[in-house]
């Protein structure tokens, strides 16, 4: 299967898709206001993580496509599913610095960019959020097309300590990738996560009993 990209970015829903399965999203829940701090904590601690998970999540997808002979274009609008956060949560102590909680969080995670300091786009909690822009992909070959998007999103539990006073405690999120990706109901997937965007995605647009929404063998 051919697919040709014209300006894409990269970067109860189930019910509208198939009109038959129903859902809750419980990806997109704003974060809880962090307790107002009493004092502020000292500057250059230390940094412990503790269940940090990178794990790609689906961020939005379109209803499927039946394309003939030759393939066509898809023009199923994406709907959104998730909205990737970029926040820090503070449960226990003092407020501590949200940037360098971020970036802490990707270093710790592998990216080599964390040390970019205020360029960092990670650390960044006004960044900009992926949009799903207007179709415009081509598909040489028959079938019934799927399109979705999805986000790399990092999460972690932390404690911050420094000086003598009281550790901070608390939880961060961030994504530092996105993407998108079309996949063919008929068509399986060997070498799949069962949390995969691809699976999720073919759930709910193609149903549970379609080959791409179950491991293909390997």
């Amino acid at each position: 299967m051919k697919i040709t990209r014209i300006g894409l970015t990269v970067c109860g829903v189930a019910a509208l898709l198939t009109g038959a399965v129903a859902c809750t999203d419980e990806g997109g829940a704003a974060a809880s206001p962090a307790p107002r701090a009493t004092e502020a904590p000292c500057v250059n601690g230390t940094y412990t993580w503790f269940n940090v998970e990178r794990r790609d999540v689906l961020t939005g997808v379109a209803a499927k496509q039946k394309l003939g002979k030759g393939g066509g274009t898809l023009t199923n609008r994406i709907v959104p599913l998730h909205t990737p956060l970029t926040a820090v949560t503070f449960e226990k102590g003092a407020r501590a610095d949200v940037k360098a909680t971020l970036r802490s969080l990707g270093a710790r995670s592998g990216d080599s960019d964390a040390a970019l300091g205020d360029a960092y786009d990670f650390a960044d909690v006004h960044r900009a959020v992926p949009r799903n822009e207007p179709n415009s992909t081509v598909v040489e070959g028959a079938g019934e097309m799927v399109e979705y998007t999805w986000v790399r999103e990092i999460t972690g539990d932390f404690r911050y300590s420094c000086g003598s006073g009281a550790p901070t405690a608390g939880r961060a999120v961030g994504w530092d990738t996105d993407g998108s990706g079309i996949l063919e109901c008929s068509t399986a997937v060997a070498k799949v996560d069962a949390r995969e965007p691809l699976l999720e995605a073919a759930r709910m647009s193609c149903g549970a009993d379609a080959p791409a929404a179950r491991p293909g063998k390997a």
